[in-house]
């Protein structure tokens, strides 16, 4: 999706081709990795008669495994280049969802998983930071809100089209299908576009002239470690917190709403969820005021969330209305908790340390909310007698509980004599 040709201060300034490829990449990373694992929950209960159980503990593999390639995501560009790893994990979502879907025993789902999960940390929130990052400063917010969309555009095209695709294909059809397209797009897309820099290009960040951006000053963390930094711990708590209930939810909604609206018609809500996201982030990365506090816009995205939860849990498994009403809800903070993340890190941090924080964060949240789908799921199990439909009360109040959490210990984290003001967009 590029973006107007009236923010680029040069002619010619790359930097949007490269929002436009890691688009793209979030649009099948998110579509496959992310939204693709409730539907495939949903599949194997129904083609297997495995438990809720058994498959969210595959999902938090997945998640886990993904969580462990992040942390050292950094040293494999270093090493083989943001354009063989993106490539690479094209490659390895294809073969572990494919690996999925043909899995006759539990033990073959979970090796499946070893593959998915670096295929996401290679496509996921870290990765699309990195490609997006170094091409922008002042409108980074911008950039990678429109980077980002991509997930959601992959919710909205893929939620619904897994539940076709498998009825019409089956499980293995499916998976072949949507992964030998995600794996031709990607591998001819990486090296034209990924593969540039701006250094090598001879530009600066914001298409500015280069040898004219505006400096950044920032302290270090104290004590040259960012596990004894607050804003550090904050952000990271937060973070996981408030993933956490996302992930947990997201993994289960799509079976939960099954039973009441059917499962095209759920696929089809799974995508209005999605859709209200690309809503979400494209207004608070378009509409952010260069100086406002995103802290606090993080905590405010993180009740909206909770009120969706609360209203999914007012619904009571019955009331369309009240169940639609609460995906919009839920969806509208969906994207912003993931996008937010750099945009806190580089108004928190120095542009040094930027990187580095995005990367550790994402992977200590993406370690915590991995056990996400497998928590929920034992909740719905040990809630069905007492709790009503499928355990679904106790799992929208532990959702609600933790994103109101995450908002707490985002604002109690606020520093703002450690607040870094960009400069104005206008610059």
């Amino acid at each position: 999706m590029p973006a107007p040709a009236v923010l680029s201060a040069t002619p010619g300034f790359f930097g949007w081709r490269v929002v436009s490829a890691a688009f793209v990449v979030a649009m099948f990373g998110w579509g496959v990795s992310f939204y693709g694992p409730p539907i495939f929950l949903h599949t194997l209960q129904a083609e297997r008669g495995w438990p809720v159980g058994l498959v969210s503990a595959a999902i938090t593999c997945h998640f886990l495994v993904g969580a462990a390639i992040v942390a050292n995501l950094a040293g494999l560009y270093r090493r083989f280049g943001l354009v063989a790893v993106t490539r690479a994990a094209a490659l390895a979502t294809a073969l572990g969802c494919l690996g999925w879907a043909l899995a006759a025993q539990p033990w073959q789902l979970f090796a499946a998983t070893l593959l998915s999960g670096f295929g996401w940390a290679g496509t996921g929130g870290a990765a699309i930071n990195a490609m997006v990052s170094p091409w922008f400063d002042r409108r980074r917010p911008a950039a990678l809100s429109t980077a980002y969309n991509g997930a959601s555009i992959g919710g909205v095209l893929l939620s619904p089209l897994w539940v076709l695709l498998i009825g019409r294909f089956g499980f293995a059809g499916a998976m072949t299908l949507v992964g030998g397209a995600m794996v031709l797009v990607l591998w001819c897309l990486a090296g034209p576009i990924l593969g540039r820099s701006p250094e090598a290009m001879g530009q600066a960040p914001d298409g500015a002239l280069p040898g004219t951006a505006a400096p950044r000053p920032a302290a270090p963390p104290p004590g040259g470690s960012l596990w004894r930094d607050g804003r550090f711990l904050t952000l990271a708590g937060a973070t996981s917190l408030g993933l956490f209930a996302q992930i947990g939810l997201i993994a289960h909604l799509f079976s939960l709403l099954v039973p009441t609206l059917g499962a095209e018609l759920a696929g089809v809500a799974a995508g209005l969820a999605t859709a209200c996201a690309i809503l979400g982030r494209t207004a608070l990365g378009w509409l952010l005021p260069p100086g406002a506090d995103r802290r606090r816009a993080a905590a405010a995205n993180y009740l909206l969330q909770c009120c969706g939860s609360l209203v999914l849990l007012a619904a009571g498994g019955v009331s369309v209305p009240l169940l639609l009403a609460g995906v919009v809800l839920f969806g509208l903070g969906l994207g912003n908790a993931t996008s937010l993340l750099p945009l806190m890190a580089q108004q928190d941090f120095a542009p040094a340390e930027a990187g580095r924080v995005v990367a550790l964060i994402t992977a200590c949240s993406q370690a915590a909310y991995a056990f996400a789908p497998a928590a929920f799921g034992l909740l719905r199990e040990a809630g069905a007698p007492w709790g009503g439909p499928a355990g679904a009360p106790a799992l929208f109040l532990a959702a609600a509980l933790a994103q109101l959490l995450a908002a707490g210990v985002l604002l109690g984290g606020r520093r703002p004599q450690a607040v870094i003001q960009p400069p104005s967009r206008s610059a």
